[in-house]
């Protein structure tokens, strides 16, 4: 792994923008804000597809999800279906977080068009070679597509520009005390993505949890007066009681906008390179992230960690871009 300076050179260099990116989620409340900040964000970022995949809800569910978000932005953007299951240990889920269906709330559009008939690992394959160096690969669920891309097309690591990944934590967990939904979701998934050796940005608990959706914010989202910003304040108020209770927070955290916003403003993040491992044996510290925060091990680093955020900041990006939408 690069550098800081060096791979932020790399990151924000050529090509020119709208710089080509797949997303790749499991929605769940806080992907589809996620994906509404990219739609919503033309002129720095082309959509080229998005892939599901198995989290906060099954596959039917987080399919059908992308393409009711897709219809919240009114995007006309091809939607492919990946893996069902992790890769290894049996499905989690998260629907006690995101309600039942992963989308819980009223006023919802039916998807503008069906999934593709293409698997979304064949869609990333193919797309990536297609525009080598150029693809942003932003994850923001378990890593089983990511993984299975790297298993079955090797030169994938390298032909990307980088994959962006909302996972993992330097400090502690959320589903379980040690990990991270994420990466507990598929750690063996997170085990190989890690060492692929592909430029990598983590974005976890660490930043995501100070990104707060507090009431104050959500008013400032219906002020909007648009059907995105009336969704995703009530995505939001329902994500917020679980907070509130949980963590003794103000309301739900905003984690996948995160990652989005770190390809928009990298600007708005403290990174760190260091390595990061994710731990496999079963037990309390499974899918921890144990990150080398102070390089004791000497290992080199794996990834470059966000370590600070400028919340206001985030949450301005926000606001402005889903202000764009109908």
């Amino acid at each position: 792994m690069d550098d800081l300076a060096a791979y932020n050179a790399r990151v924000t260099s050529a090509p020119a923008l709208p710089r080509p990116v797949i997303l790749d989620g499991d929605p769940g409340l806080d992907d589809a804000i996620a994906w509404l900040l990219a739609l919503a964000s033309p002129e720095e970022v082309r959509v080229l597809g998005v892939t599901t995949v198995h989290g906060n809800v099954g596959l039917p569910l987080t399919t059908h999800n992308a393409g009711v978000t897709l219809a919240l932005a009114g995007a006309q953007v091809p939607v492919h279906a990946g893996a069902d299951r992790p890769l290894v240990r049996p499905p989690l889920t998260a629907a006690s977080v995101h309600g039942d269906s992963g989308l819980p709330a009223a006023d919802l559009p039916e998807p503008l068009r069906a999934p593709e008939a293409e698997h979304g690992v064949d869609f990333i394959i193919r797309t990536v070679r297609e525009r080598p160096g150029e693809v942003t690969l932003v994850a923001t669920g378990p890593l089983t597509n990511v993984a299975l891309t790297f298993r079955l097309a090797p030169d994938l690591p390298a032909l990307l520009r980088e994959v962006v990944w909302m996972g993992g934590s330097t400090g502690g967990g959320n589903r379980t005390p040690a990990a991270e939904f994420n990466a507990l979701a598929d750690p063996h998934a997170a085990h190989i993505v890690l060492g692929s050796g592909v430029p990598l940005r983590m974005f976890g608990l660490n930043v995501t949890m100070q990104v707060i959706a507090t009431p104050e914010r959500l008013d400032a989202l219906r002020a909007l007066d648009n059907r995105a910003g009336a969704v995703s304040a009530e995505l939001l108020t329902f994500y917020a009681g679980v907070y509130r209770e949980r963590y003794g927070l103000d309301g739900g955290a905003l984690h996948d906008p995160v990652a989005v916003a770190a390809v928009l403003r990298p600007n708005l993040f403290d990174m760190k390179p260091m390595s990061v491992q994710v731990e496999l044996q079963e037990g309390l510290n499974l899918g921890r992230t144990v990150c080398d925060l102070y390089g004791v091990t000497g290992q080199p680093a794996n990834a470059q960690v966000a370590v600070g955020v400028d919340a206001e900041g985030v949450f301005g990006l926000l606001l402005e871009r889903l202000g764009r939408l109908p």
